[in-house]
């Protein structure tokens, strides 16, 4: 990840965490460590660094993890993993997080995410708990490249977004083009209030933010509900050519 510019934020400890400080070097590394009464030293890799930072709770760490990720990668663990997964998903689920990509990443032959799926599938899904569409926050993945690629193609062609009012504002790296919103205007016709998915320029509102002025938009007024669709949205125009 840090050959595509990205810095590694974890946990601080050793591990799994510590393992991949180690390959980020120090220079791109970022811990949120959590003081306890047992375990959890800062790994040393990111030991006595001005970019750790030590937490007493664990909501304020995870408020930091989540406020500064731009991708969040998980793997198999404890009442900790879990927490900090369904944290995540409920905050993307309710609208109250950008939409990010999550990889739930296993070693080859692993089926920890997969016994976690069927949980959801048998249980949470079946008994209404949860929607078809809460399946597209995350993806299980068995390879560290497929877990690269997912990152970096969440970023292919689109770049961030922003509520102006009611409307939702999609920046891209680069516009589509005209048969593609009107694709995107019949796919995704349910997640709109009214009107349509304009691709325009920066609005007003949006000036505060002048490293990214030039970005073309697609701007819309959508229900706020379905955010699962959103994803689903967002992987639609990095689809596109």
């Amino acid at each position: 990840m840090v050959e595509h510019e990205f810095m590694i934020i974890t946990g601080g400890g050793d591990g799994i965490m510590g393992a991949a400080q180690r390959g980020a070097g120090r220079e791109m590394s970022f811990g949120l460590n959590i003081r306890l009464p047992f375990e959890q030293r800062a790994n040393e890799t990111i030991e006595g660094d001005k970019k750790l930072i030590n937490f007493n709770y664990f909501f304020t760490r995870k408020l930091n993890f989540v406020k500064e990720t731009h991708a969040i990668a998980l793997f198999p663990g404890g009442f900790g993993t879990l927490d900090e997964t369904f944290e995540v998903l409920t905050l993307m689920q309710t609208g109250k997080a950008r939409l990010i990509p999550v990889v739930l990443l296993d070693k080859p032959d692993g089926g920890y995410w997969e016994t976690w799926m069927e949980f959801l599938s048998d249980h949470l899904f079946k008994l209404g708990f949860i929607s078809a569409d809460d399946f597209y926050f995350f993806k299980i993945m068995h390879s560290v490249d497929a877990a690269v690629d997912e990152i970096t193609g969440f970023y292919r062609v689109y770049h961030s977004a922003r509520w102006v009012g009611e409307q939702l504002v999609l920046r891209l790296a680069h516009p589509l083009s005209e048969a593609r919103i009107a694709e995107l205007n019949e796919q995704f016709s349910d997640i709109l209030r009214h009107g349509a998915i304009v691709q325009g320029e920066a609005l007003i509102q949006e000036m505060n933010e002048p490293e990214i002025v030039a970005l073309p938009r697609l701007v819309f007024t959508p229900h706020r509900r379905s955010f699962g669709r959103f994803r689903q949205l967002i992987d639609a125009i990095n689809c596109a050519d």
